[in-house]
């Protein structure tokens, strides 16, 4: 008897620091504009300053990028990063909430802060990627994306700019698949 068929992915979240804009420019201009996964990004930023990150792949993107607001409805074709100094955390209705609660691992906005709420509001149907960065946020908000049934990507650390991050990840979720940035943007196209 054949295995049953996957249901199909609905949603993507990627983690980032350290080299992130090179990365995510490796990957985000290059999707669809049917791309029809919605993406959340967090990128650390510094905060109290105005992000021109989201202006600057929407000029280069052909699927929609924008700044997370509160309460956002989550839509596919889209990209929404986090803003400076607000965690991005995803709802069990499928709609983005921003919070300014205390930094975690020194990061405000977290990658494990929207992993984990991600992870909880797609369980299966998730994929997480981490890129370059020079801390270990992320690692456990992948874990928790693994163990709800999702995917796991990391980018290969001899590739990134910064292999704390991607080393972090790889030891926490050693099943993850581990991609140069033309792998994990093949395998983003696949997943929808």
């Amino acid at each position: 008897m054949p295995a049953p068929a996957r249901k199909p992915y609905q949603a993507v979240v990627i983690g980032t620091s350290a080299g992130g804009l090179k990365a995510l420019s490796a990957i985000l201009p290059h999707l669809p504009a049917d791309y029809p996964l919605p993406i959340m990004v967090v990128i650390h930023v510094p905060p109290h300053r105005q992000s021109l990150i989201a202006p600057l792949f929407e000029e280069k993107s052909q699927i929609r990028v924008i700044e997370a607001e509160d309460k956002t409805p989550i839509e596919g074709a889209c990209v929404y990063f986090a803003p400076p100094d607000y965690h991005l955390l995803v709802e069990g209705n499928y709609e983005l909430s921003l919070s300014s609660e205390e930094p975690v691992l020194f990061s405000r906005p977290s990658i494990d802060v929207l992993f984990e709420t991600a992870a909880d509001a797609y369980g299966d149907g998730l994929i997480g990627v981490i890129l370059t960065g020079a801390n270990n946020d992320g690692a456990a908000g992948l874990k928790a994306v693994m163990a709800a049934g999702g995917a796991g990507f990391i980018q290969t650390p001899q590739s990134a700019f910064a292999r704390a991050m991607p080393e972090a990840a790889i030891e926490a979720c050693p099943s993850a698949l581990i991609l140069d940035l033309d792998d994990i943007l093949l395998e983003l196209k696949k997943a929808a």
